[in-house]
């Protein structure tokens, strides 16, 4: 049993762990890491914050773990994107038994609609809102308010954290399109390795041709192989991209074949890792966008 001095010494101690006034972070679970950098933005140093999909790990196929269970239980908020992109997630909250509020960060996207593709958990829905900077600023909004009613005393924080970063996204979205309109408009089409860009293309008209669905999950067959081949010669598609998530193989034997040249890599549903060139969502943007640019004007 403690005595009056050992409670006064374990005063002291826990005195000096944490501050007077100090906050006890709020445990937030994100599903993927662009989601993730959009929260730790509006967060700061209120969250403890996790993320489910690593860098350059593809959400599509992503298979979780004991660990991510354990993450979820102990959270009180988790941030999917919705949309149909981590089709794993419903059982994996089911199963672990989290009480957290499950936050939905794409509420308000108006969806793209696309053709359903065999193998994915999409439906006919393009889950990947987050290529358009409009989009996203939908995201910080949602979470920034899913922040402040699960911790109100943070409220000026986060107001101020979601201010200020859509500020940066502002001059991001900015400068993506002076970017955009120095290509050539008979030159804004390229190849990927999969229909991830379907809202960059509304956004700010660059045109994408995928061999594969929506997701890297889909099957590509001979035929589509053939017509992608095709469409590239017939249209005079000047560059294929990789992606992060990607197996390049594909991509390789339709340059090689084509004639079209690689253009680089394109970051689609995963950040780099923190010493790669996109591991934040804005330096994910501008990555890309430079990436075509130097591509489709040389």
């Amino acid at each position: 049993m403690l005595n009056r001095r050992n409670l006064f010494a374990a005063a002291i101690l826990i005195a000096g762990i944490l501050p007077a006034g100090a906050q006890e972070k709020i445990p937030v679970v994100a599903t993927f890491s662009i989601l993730a950098d959009l929260v730790k933005n509006v967060g700061g140093d209120r969250i403890e914050l996790a993320s489910l999909v690593g860098a350059d790990g593809d959400a599509h196929v992503y298979q979780p773990s004991p660990n991510d269970a354990k993450k979820l239980i102990e959270a009180k908020l988790i941030f999917t994107n919705g949309l149909g992109f981590e089709g794993w997630m419903n059982r994996l909250v089911k199963s672990s038994g989290s009480k957290a509020a499950v936050i939905v960060a794409s509420k308000g996207v108006k969806p793209l609609k696309m053709a359903a593709q065999q193998g994915h958990g999409h439906g006919d829905l393009d889950p990947h809102a987050w290529q358009s900077v409009a989009n996203v600023k939908l995201y910080v909004a949602n979470i920034r308010d899913a922040l402040i009613a699960a911790d109100p005393v943070g409220k000026d924080s986060y107001e101020n954290n979601a201010a200020i970063y859509l500020a940066q996204l502002d001059e991001l979205e900015r400068d993506i399109k002076v970017a955009i309109l120095k290509i050539p408009a008979e030159r804004r089409r390229i190849i990927t390795s999969h229909d991830a860009f379907g809202y960059f293309k509304a956004a700010y008209g660059i045109d994408f041709v995928a061999p594969q669905g929506v997701s890297t999950e889909a099957d590509v067959s001979a035929k589509d192989v053939a017509r992608i081949i095709r469409q590239i010669k017939l249209q005079k598609i000047p560059a294929v991209f990789m992606e992060n998530v990607s197996d390049e193989r594909l991509l390789k034997q339709i340059a090689s074949e084509s004639g079209a040249r690689i253009g680089g890599e394109l970051f689609s549903d995963a950040l780099s890792a923190a010493n790669g060139p996109a591991s934040t969502y804005i330096l994910m943007m501008r990555h890309n966008v430079k990436q075509l640019a130097a591509a489709l004007t040389s």
